[in-house]
């Protein structure tokens, strides 16, 4: 008898574990909610939330103009395809530097690992801002996989190839 009230204490202790974590669960996933953007870091807080709420158009209105911008199309599809993939990759703030009209933020990344006993590891990097003619803060660069690497680089033009001369060696 003392054996299924023991039994009952833990059937019991593992269902309000479940109920509890269940309620993180979705309380956190609630806290994702667009911020002020006066500043650099609300800026790049409010990207990261637009990618993760799958909000691209949002998202497209960060970045800065400028010759090589991807239109929005190639911006959308780099996450639709996940050629840029968010899973497995969070992102906490640093602090701002303002040098006149560009900002930098630090970022930490925190890349889970794959596997249930790998390793989670942080890595620094950093964003760009750059502030338009509106006074309105817009991104420049991002790390991996917040951005794409040919976002605003010139594409590479493919070389000429010289045929050699015939009959000389």
């Amino acid at each position: 008898m003392k054996q299924d009230r023991f039994l009952a204490w833990i059937l019991v202790g593992i269902v309000l574990l479940v109920i509890l974590s269940l309620v993180v669960y979705f309380n956190r996933h609630q806290a994702l909610e667009y911020g002020e953007e006066n500043s650099p870091e609300g800026v790049v807080r409010n990207y990261v939330i637009a990618l993760l709420k799958a909000d691209y158009s949002r998202a497209y209105g960060y970045l800065k103009e400028g010759e090589f911008k991807p239109d929005e199309t190639q911006f959308r599809q780099a996450f639709l395809t996940r050629q840029l993939d968010l899973r497995g990759v969070s992102l906490e703030l640093g602090k701002a530097t303002i040098t006149d009209e560009i900002a930098t933020v630090e970022l930490y990344l925190i890349r889970n690992a794959n596997d249930p006993f790998g390793n989670s590891f942080t890595e620094n990097a950093q964003a760009t801002l750059r502030r338009d003619q509106d006074g309105k803060w817009k991104l420049e660069i991002m790390p991996y996989p917040y951005w794409n690497w040919d976002w605003y680089n010139p594409s590479v033009p493919v070389p000429e190839v010289i045929p050699a001369p015939v009959g000389q060696d």
